[in-house]
């Protein structure tokens, strides 16, 4: 194929998503996705039928998700949309006793669990901060500063990591550092610093990205593992080597002269020779590059789109984005997970994975 049918080809793929996403995925999620009466976005869809599946829980992440999604998106329905999820995110999961932000409510709102969860507040962090770009809403500002200002003082430790969870007074951590949630709270501390106070950000994010090159990479293939080096049991998630990669090429004068900034793109080619296959995306390999999990998980393929796009591999970005469409989606929305064959496994769409495709459709303007 020629330079110039690969880049046909690949705009046309790329108006299809974004069509699909647009068209399909944005209304489901205000329409039969939103439960209008407690004013949140039901944790799950049935893929089949787009109908909600039984609620047994609201999570604060998953509402926090949605309104980054709806702050990003075009229109003035959105726009309305993404206003109200801020005004449920803040009455029902902010926690005015301690501070902070509870991870889950009841199916009829009431507080369930009140654990603070690190991957919880980089969310919310992350929400503000797209939805003050979009709104100037004051209060989103201030409540994304408080929320930072909370995970300094309360979450971080003396290594330059931060505790996975706290218990719900904040005092007591309850899980330690992980690879997730710090992810996390570097795409959260980006987007924090377009809005507000740039160098003292970017000063944590240098320090978050030393903690992680010290304690989780992986030095034979230069991956970030799941938890810390040495850990029995550890794991290599391709996923997460091209999200790290996507996060920090994009903001490379943060990271400039860091270690992280120089292991990442061994660790995606490595991630693209052991867990890459035609089926896709592999979900975890062990250290050695042996398969652990199988699953291929939507998320995964949208951030193996996302690296080739800023990594500008044009081609291969083309064929990504043909057996994702081909695969992962379907008319009345997408399949969440698939087995190395093409196998549904999983028969919900989640209110978390909008999320994904959201920064996958982020990066690919760029290459057209």
């Amino acid at each position: 194929m020629t330079a110039a049918q690969t880049n046909s080809t690949l705009a046309a793929h790329i108006r299809a998503l974004r069509e699909h996403f647009d068209s399909v995925i944005l209304p489901m999620w205000m329409e039969q996705g939103f439960n209008g009466a407690l004013g949140l976005p039901f944790e799950s869809l049935d893929s089949a039928s787009g109908a909600p599946l039984p609620a047994t829980r609201y999570r604060a992440m998953a509402c926090a998700r949605q309104l980054y999604v709806f702050s990003e998106a075009q229109g003035a329905a959105a726009a309305r949309h993404a206003d109200t999820l801020f005004e449920s995110l803040r009455r029902v999961f902010r926690d005015e006793k301690h501070g902070g932000w509870r991870y889950s409510v009841d199916a009829e709102g009431r507080p369930l669990d009140e654990t603070q969860d690190l991957y919880t507040h980089a969310f919310v962090v992350l929400a503000c901060a797209a939805y003050f770009r979009r709104s100037r809403n004051a209060d989103a500002r201030k409540l994304m500063l408080a929320t930072a200002s909370a995970i300094e003082a309360r979450f971080k430790t003396t290594d330059s990591l931060y505790h996975a969870a706290l218990s719900a007074d904040l005092d007591q951590p309850l899980r330690p550092p992980a690879q997730n949630p710090m992810m996390h709270l570097t795409e959260a501390y980006l987007a924090a610093a377009q809005v507000a106070e740039p160098a003292l950000f970017a000063q944590r994010l240098r320090s978050l990205a030393q903690g992680i090159s010290h304690r989780f990479v992986h030095a034979p293939t230069q991956c970030i593992s799941e938890e810390r080096q040495g850990t029995a049991g550890n794991r290599l998630e391709p996923g997460h080597q091209f999200e790290w990669l996507s996060l920090v090429q994009g903001s490379a004068p943060v990271f400039e002269g860091l270690d992280l900034a120089e292991s990442l793109p061994r660790a995606v080619q490595w991630s693209r020779s052991h867990g890459v296959d035609e089926g896709g995306v592999v979900a975890s390999l062990d250290e050695s590059g042996a398969v652990i999990d199988d699953t291929r998980r939507i998320w995964a393929q949208t951030e193996y789109l996302r690296v080739l796009a800023v990594q500008g591999d044009l081609p291969a970005l083309a064929a990504g984005l043909a057996a994702f469409r081909s695969r992962f989606l379907h008319p009345g929305g997408w399949y969440e997970c698939l087995d190395a064959g093409g196998k549904v496994v999983r028969p919900d769409m989640p209110s978390t994975s909008p999320y994904h495709l959201a920064t996958c459709l982020s990066a690919l303007p760029d290459v057209v």
